[in-house]
């Protein structure tokens, strides 16, 4: 019986096309790899900032404006002498009398220096350097306040809402106290590393002393 169709190379070419789809296969799962560690190394360093941007926001409100509430004048020498060093957080403040008019007045009331960007990193109300591990650079913090709500009936500077004695809704007295409110702040942070400003994390805070 005559051939009618030559099938030599048959065998080659399916081998050869086994062959490309293996590779095919190898360079997916490659690729799938790749990925996964690309992603996890950015989600560690985002880690990283987020945090370092949480701590900065923990000093800033437990720490910074607490001292600065109670006595403006000696709370900013005492944050220099504590924190301004380079030795330790290499603490900045970017303008005093900014500074000082974003505390205790509204955000309407604030003059034209006040009144920036709300970029933390960009006219920084404050900026300190948190320490990394084992001698590494560590991260930046810039924080920002961008918005201030003054509080009423304030007696006292602490930021603890005593209770009154009482006396007025007893009677023994003829008025009582106005409902005491705290200040109520919104405030930008932004953590970076240090040597790479690529890595950072920003937070919006809003805080009531």
């Amino acid at each position: 019986m005559k051939q009618l169709q030559n099938q030599k190379g048959v065998a080659l070419v399916v081998s050869l096309m086994f062959a490309l789809i293996c590779l095919a296969m190898i360079l997916a799962l490659l690729y799938f790899v790749l990925a996964t560690t690309k992603n996890t190394g950015a989600q560690t360093r985002y880690r990283s900032s987020l945090e370092a941007s949480y701590g900065g926001t923990d000093l800033l409100t437990k720490t910074v404006i607490p001292r600065l509430f109670s006595n403006y004048s000696t709370g900013y020498l005492s944050l220099m002498q504590d924190f301004g060093g380079s030795n330790t957080l290499n603490m900045t403040i970017g303008s005093k009398s900014v500074l000082k008019e974003k505390m205790f007045t509204d955000t309407a009331d604030w003059s034209g220096l006040a009144m920036k960007t709300t970029n933390p990193k960009q006219s920084p109300d404050i900026t300190f350097t948190l320490p990394g591990q084992n001698g590494s650079p560590g991260y930046k913090v810039y924080t920002k306040i961008v918005d201030t709500t003054k509080g009423v009936g304030l007696v006292d500077a602490s930021g603890i809402d005593y209770l009154d004695s009482g006396i007025g809704v007893a009677g023994a007295g003829s008025a009582t106290q106005t409902m005491r409110t705290p200040n109520i702040y919104t405030i930008e942070v932004q953590g970076e590393k240090a040597t790479n400003p690529k890595e950072k994390a920003s937070l919006s805070v809003v805080y009531a002393y």
